[in-house]
């Protein structure tokens, strides 16, 4: 890396840091100061997020962290032309483990391209990586990276970046069966798509709650519908999330086709001996009175049919989600 100068250091700190100064902050309303402000941290936390979920990609895999020694290394033949989920890691002169800087995928630009950017003080993000080098802040700085496919990369898009949508049912026509009813807009092309259900955890009642039924002290004795009814109120409600059931390849069919074979055909032909994905939405159809039925969503993304047949989609996606998908084993 080449040498920069003290002087050179301070013409690149605001150029790194992107802050406004005290005479723009001062030229900016309040209420539009605090506003900007959330926005930023609403993105920051976001990519937060996602970069910690490539990050526990690369470490699922086990991947071995490769000593960075010249970023013309990055021209080699074997990174040229390759997508990627690379992680650039450093340790310092008080702590050699590794820790890790950045983590990305790099499913637009070759991991060639990318990593030179990142080891090349001409550019912004190779410049931070210069400076805290230089500076002694870091001692070594690594790389390390896993080659994906088009498809595992477009995969990875569905789950990070593309939102659950909500199925709706029908009323409960004929007896005790409800009908699903797929919004519109699904594409008549190739791709993938997810379908997972909403689970929700329930904790048990609170530790005070317990203490005082088993204890109930000065008052004398507790009525036990009363305790019940306050046992019952107070059982918390986690937040609720999507679990991911099933990763479809519309690959022969299109999206939209697949999913209604999903959703509308299996209301209609219902079978008990029916088993994995359609077994389950159409169990799911049977509802006793008063009860509805479990809240189901779907996502989906399009992908080139000729890239669908590369890669190892289930498990990129298992790896990705921390757990196996119940209906593609």
């Amino acid at each position: 890396m080449e040498e920069y100068s003290q002087e050179d250091w301070g013409n690149h700190s605001q150029d790194l840091h992107g802050y406004p100064t005290d005479q723009e902050l001062d030229e900016i309303p309040v209420t539009k100061r605090t506003l900007k402000i959330k926005q930023e941290s609403s993105e920051e936390a976001q990519k937060r997020d996602i970069m910690q979920n490539i990050v526990q990609i690369l470490e699922s895999v086990q991947l071995k962290w490769e000593l960075f020694q010249s970023w013309t290394d990055f021209s080699r033949l074997h990174l040229s032309n390759k997508l990627a989920i690379f992680g650039i890691g450093y340790n310092t002169r008080w702590k050699e483990d590794i820790r890790y800087h950045y983590a990305e995928i790099s499913s637009q630009v070759p991991l060639g391209k990318r990593l030179r950017e990142y080891f090349n003080s001409e550019k912004p993000e190779g410049r931070i990586i210069m400076t805290r080098v230089q500076k002694m802040n870091w001692k070594n700085v690594y790389y390390k990276f896993l080659e994906i496919t088009i498809s595992e990369a477009r995969c990875l898009e569905l789950h990070m970046e593309i939102d659950w949508i909500p199925i709706a049912h029908s009323k409960p026509t004929g007896g005790n069966v409800v009908q699903y009813l797929l919004p519109g807009g699904i594409p008549k092309s190739p791709g993938l798509y997810a379908i997972g259900y909403e689970e929700c955890m329930e904790r048990p009642p609170s530790p005070h709650l317990e203490r005082r039924s088993l204890d109930p002290g000065k008052e004398g004795r507790v009525d036990l519908e009363t305790l019940s009814a306050q046992a019952s109120l107070q059982v918390e409600i986690e937040p609720t999330r999507i679990i991911y059931c099933y990763l479809g390849i519309a690959e022969v069919r299109t999206l939209q086709q697949c999913l209604f074979l999903h959703f509308q055909a299996n209301t209609k032909t219902f079978s008990k001996d029916w088993v994995g994905i359609n077994g389950f939405l159409s169990q799911n159809c049977i509802v006793d009175p008063g009860v509805s039925p479990k809240s189901i969503y779907i996502k989906f993304v399009e992908v080139e049919r000729d890239f669908l047949s590369a890669g190892s989609l289930v498990e990129c996606l298992e790896k990705a989600i921390g757990y196996p998908l119940k209906f593609n084993n």
